[in-house]
């Protein structure tokens, strides 16, 4: 397992030890949830570094990248940018601004979580970066104007003075860099600022998402599915989530929950199987979308995910694992 896993321990949940730890600007008077939800996940804050000036070069320069490569697929007003997790693993977050939307690009390994937020809130733009710490083994970001904390997988302020605030989710696709390159093939690439600062390609989670169970995880696990199975969530812009297993979605190609149309094709490996990401076992691409009221069809919000992951934040939501034959 990952160095940085391996010196992971379980600090005191309490907000004095926090304080001294350096986070002396968080309103911690406000909160969402209980201190012991709180975990070390053993670097202390910005010990992950956010990507803050992102750099880019044309997709036909990617030379690093195989076609299996995993990257964030994103596209805002025709600006088509590839956030590779080869890169996103050392980093977790890129604070970016694409098609003039000031955008944070997220990435949680010990999720599997790959969510794009807007990051203006009531008219301040924010900037994020990691805190270290992890509740349901999910990232905790925080945001540099307030230092208030937020939750990656939901995009919620969770404690600060910007608790209760929830970042918009925008529309990104989890998939092979082959298939970014033929969805847009001017499309950009972030490439690292400093391409020896970490050993990218080399996936420091080897066999995660193999294993039996997650990492720095306290809650109960779901029932009548493993923990580790992949599990694809829709997030409609009025609903609840819904949730179906990757390996159904793979078996029928095909499937509609709610009013969102997902796709699975196979070609993309999985960034937390080999010891080089690009050498992951397949694990396919998810394409999800809905039809507008015009007629039009978009891309719509969507995760894939751990199933304890989806018990942990969403313990009511029914994880569909079959469907009925036509």
């Amino acid at each position: 397992m990952c160095v940085l896993l391996a010196a992971a321990g379980v600090a005191l949940a309490d907000p004095a030890v926090w304080q001294r730890e350096g986070w002396t600007k968080t309103d911690f008077s406000k909160t969402r949830i209980g201190w012991q939800e709180i975990l070390s996940g053993g670097p202390p804050k910005d010990g992950i570094p956010s990507i803050d000036k992102p750099m880019f070069k044309g997709v036909a320069e990617g030379k690093d990248l195989t076609d299996k490569d995993p990257v964030i697929g994103l596209v805002i007003a025709g600006d088509a940018r590839a956030y590779p997790l080869r890169v996103l693993t050392w980093h977790e977050i890129v604070n970016d601004t694409v098609g003039g939307v000031p955008v944070t690009v997220t990435y949680c390994p010990l999720c599997n979580s790959a969510i794009v937020f807007d990051r203006r809130v009531a008219g301040q733009v924010l900037d994020f970066g990691t805190t270290g710490k992890l509740r349901n083994s999910d990232l905790v970001m925080y945001d540099r104007q307030t230092e208030s904390w937020w939750q990656q997988f939901t995009g919620e302020a969770i404690v600060g003075a910007l608790t209760g605030t929830e970042l918009k989710m925008i529309p990104a696709r989890l998939e092979s860099f082959a298939e970014f390159k033929a969805r847009h093939p001017d499309g950009k690439l972030l490439v690292p600022n400093n391409p020896h600062l970490r050993d990218y390609g080399r996936n420091p989670y080897v066999g995660y998402d193999s294993a039996s169970a997650p990492f720095l995880y306290r809650g109960d696990y779901p029932k009548g599915i493993e923990p580790m199975a992949r599990v694809v969530v829709v997030r409609p812009p009025t609903g609840k989530a819904q949730a179906i297993t990757l390996d159904l979605l793979r078996k029928k190609g095909r499937a509609t929950l709610g009013d969102i149309e997902l796709t699975w094709q196979a070609g993309q490996a999985s960034a937390l199987d080999d010891g080089q990401v690009a050498k992951g076992r397949d694990v396919g691409t998810v394409a999800a979308s809905r039809v507008t009221r015009d007629g039009k069809r978009e891309a719509a919000v969507y995760d894939v995910t751990f199933a304890f992951v989806v018990h942990a934040f969403h313990p009511d939501l029914t994880i569909v694992k079959e469907l009925p034959d036509h």
